[in-house]
């Protein structure tokens, strides 16, 4: 039998505590009770090699010491024990409508899913980091999502107005809509969950 490493396990407890103690929406906690129900099961770890980028730098203005509910500082200690392991990268594929220093100025990573520290295909739980005065292209993908914001920011579906999220809020993409999101002068730090299906 497969056993997962502590610090992931462990980050795993507080991300499903921080996000149940903080999602209204029931169509946010339908996905998620089926996306942290998959996640019961543990598959093998990748040792594939860590990668930061140098937008990553930022992280240091962000740790927990910066937050004041119980849920989210331990969410956040058990993200940065596992920090150094991960693979940041940029987004890939249409970048259309992007701010012009999008490129350099965010950084995406998974935990849990394709490309992650316990690769899988049912569930992706990853964090992106877009820097100061940045917009994130529009983007739409088949699996519904629910991000934990820990960092505030403005974020869009559709052609709709801005909304703004703020610390601790969680925030939900049905399938398939178009999604985006801006930071302002503070750089957006947020989790997010995409279930995949069965």
């Amino acid at each position: 039998m497969t056993s997962r490493d502590p610090s992931l396990e462990a980050f795993l407890d507080a991300a499903r505590e921080a996000y149940f103690h903080r999602t209204n929406d029931p169509r946010a906690l339908a996905s998620l009770h089926q996306a942290f129900d998959a996640l019961e099961g543990v598959k093998p770890q990748s040792v594939r090699p860590s990668q930061r980028l140098p937008v990553c730098q930022l992280l240091r203005r962000m740790g927990s010491e910066t937050l004041h509910a119980p849920d989210l500082t331990r969410l956040m200690d058990s993200f940065f024990a596992l920090e150094p392991s991960l693979n940041w990268a940029r987004r890939a594929g249409d970048l259309t409508g992007a701010s012009e220093n999008f490129t350099d100025n965010h950084a995406n990573a998974v935990i849990f899913g394709k490309n992650g520290l316990e690769p899988r295909d049912d569930v992706t739980l990853g964090i992106s980091l877009v820097g100061p005065d940045t917009l994130y292209p529009d983007h739409r993908h088949k699996p519904e999502e629910t991000y934990l914001v820990i960092s505030p920011g403005d974020f869009r579906q559709g052609h709709r107005p801005w909304v703004k999220v703020a610390s601790g809020d969680t925030f939900y993409n049905p399938s398939n809509i178009l999604h985006s999101m801006r930071s302002s002068t503070v750089p957006i730090l947020a989790f997010w969950v995409l279930w995949h299906g069965a």
